[in-house]
Formats: structure tokens, C-alpha cells, sequence
């Protein structure tokens, strides 16, 4: 699987978001391939459980790699219906596909007018120009 960066959203956070087909498919969340490179190797992440609710831009987790601990922001709402499995065994997975195999969380939107707070990639790509200048 892997995700074309133009179809998802960002949150200032560095998180992606790629809404599914249909209302009950909900939303898949993973950070993008500038916050991974940011934070080097990843060696282990750590994400709410099944069942879990999470806030818009409020912290879910962490990601440690062998530079720093970082936090995690959702950028939507909703209730976390999957974690990605693959992760807790390869955590590098996020360093090696950001918008493929290495995706977080899967989960059931809360409010989808929440979306409207998010980026387009264009937008997120100003947004990372206008932080590096």
C-alpha cells in the first residue's frame, strides 16, 4: 500500500491524515516523510489502543528514535478503531514507507468538520518553508 502524498491532509504537527472510501471506512493517520526524516531511526513507537478516543491535535502516543522521544497529535478527532501491527515488531517501517506500511492509527472520525482545520500539501509544503526560513 502506499498513499499519494497530494490526496491526504496535514496538521502543522507533522501528521498525515487519508480519509477511506465511504463514511465507515474513517481515516488513517501517520506522520509525514519530513518528520520521519527529522527524527532519524525509529526504534519504537507507542499508540493507544483499540477503542481508545483521541482529540484534534491533542497528543496519542510517542515515537522514540535514536536521536529523541517526540509526541504524537492526532489531527482529527475520533475513536482509534485499529493500530498498525506490523509496527510493534518494525518500528523503522514509518522511516522506510511514511505513507505506506508505516501508517498509525486507523480511526472512526468524531467530526468531520474538523477536517477543515487541516492542510493541503501545498499548503503544508508553505508551512515548511515558511518554519525553515
Amino acid at each position: 500500500m502506499s498513499l499519494d502524498p497530494q490526496s491526504l491532509r496535514y496538521s502543522r504537527e507533522h501528521e498525515w491524515l487519508a480519509l477511506g472510501e465511504g463514511e465507515e471506512d474513517g481515516a488513517l493517520i501517520g506522520i509525514t516523510d519530513f518528520a520521519q526524516t527529522e527524527l532519524g531511526d525509529i526504534v519504537y513507537i507507542d499508540l493507544p489502543a483499540a477503542g481508545a478516543e483521541v482529540k484534534q491535535f491533542e497528543k496519542f502516543g510517542e515515537v522514540e528514535s535514536v536521536k529523541s522521544v517526540s509526541d504524537l497529535f492526532s489531527p482529527i478527532s475520533g475513536e482509534v478503531v485499529e493500530t498498525n501491527a506490523i509496527l510493534e515488531d518494525k518500528p523503522e517501517r514509518v522511516n522506510e514507507e511514511p505513507y505506506g506500511d508505516g501508517w498509525m492509527l486507523r480511526l472512526r472520525l468524531a467530526d468531520r468538520r474538523e477536517l477543515d482545520s487541516l492542510l493541503s500539501l501545498e499548503e503544508y509544503e508553505q508551512f515548511l518553508e515558511s518554519e525553515a526560513g
